[in-house]
């Protein structure tokens, strides 16, 4: 059989690689540093290559040290899952759900979903982050989240995605707008308009750039909005025309008498909507049971595949 690592080697040229020191990498692994440093020099004979540079003061990752590294990080985050998956066990969903959600979905949908979650696995604990889907992509891919819900990720085979709901995209115009009056516009009508959008790592951000592209208006990244309900207050003052998700439409929108919501026609205003997490994850079987749950909530809000 083919010589592989232990998941303590691995642990110290982890511990290693990130503090650059066999001293501080031994007292973050609590071995001395005799232990781990006879530990690296045999797993560095065993696979038959350099992993570290030796310098005074300082041990810097190889090359091929930087790959076996990342590599390593992601066998340690497997054996992570498959512990938690076996301790926790699947009538709790894990016990524990570190996940991230975009602000322009989670907000509005995870009250209809938390308390009938709650409900049915009272043992659960969800530690719920607010932030950009590009960070939490690259989070989820990084085990710092358990899961994402959000719109679709752009990560490649590095994520699963398990889609939830395709939900419609508006396009809001303020009421006194030459606009205002009809209930569906084509993108060629919006030629020349000012278009307002949330910073980059949003994924509206990058819609609203489709559409500025597709039909010949400006984008104002100079007034970036931080939030949905910046980009509706920004819009109301007459600083530009924006696009806002069908469920923050539905809730919060839904009693504005100072913004219309249009239809675009001839132009994809949908985003798709899921739960994603890191591709071969221990925990997936978990993530789908959540996303199975959530289902009925889509569906109690008008939410469909």
């Amino acid at each position: 059989m083919a010589y592989r690592p232990t998941h303590r080697q691995l642990e110290y040229a982890v511990a290693l690689a990130e503090t650059g020191h066999f001293g501080a990498a031994a007292r973050r692994c609590h071995v001395s540093q005799p232990t781990l440093s006879v530990q690296i020099a045999l797993l560095e004979s065993q696979l038959g290559s350099a992993l570290f540079d030796r310098t005074p003061g300082r041990v810097v990752p190889t090359d091929v040290g930087l790959q076996v590294v990342e590599a390593a990080r992601h066998v340690l985050l497997t054996l992570d899952d498959i512990v938690t998956l076996a301790a926790q066990g699947a009538r709790n969903l894990g016990g524990l759900i570190r996940l991230g959600v975009a602000p322009t979905f989670g907000p509005y949908f995870l009250p209809s979903l938390l308390p009938s979650l709650h409900a049915r696995y009272p043992a659960l604990q969800l530690y719920i982050r607010e932030e950009r889907p590009a960070t939490i992509e690259r989070d989820v891919a990084a085990g710092t989240l358990d899961c994402g819900l959000g719109p679709a990720p752009n990560s490649g085979h590095a994520l699963a995605f398990r889609l939830l709901c395709r939900e419609a995209i508006h396009l809001g115009v303020p009421r006194d707008h030459r606009l205002a009056g009809l209930r569906q516009v084509m993108p060629e009508a919006l030629r020349g308009e000012r278009l307002l959008t949330l910073g980059r790592g949003h994924h509206l951000f990058e819609r609203v750039r489709e559409l500025a592209t597709a039909c010949g208006a400006d984008i104002r990244e100079d007034y970036e909005g931080t939030s949905l309900d910046t980009l509706r207050q920004m819009l109301v003052m007459g600083m530009g025309l924006s696009l806002f998700p069908g469920l923050y439409a539905q809730t919060d929108l839904r009693m504005d008498q100072d913004v219309v919501l249009l239809r675009l026609d001839g132009w994809p205003a949908s985003r798709d909507i899921g739960f994603f997490w890191r591709a071969g994850n221990g925990r997936a079987a978990q993530f789908e049971q959540l996303a199975r749950e959530s289902d009925v909530t889509c569906a109690a809000l008008g939410l469909t595949p």
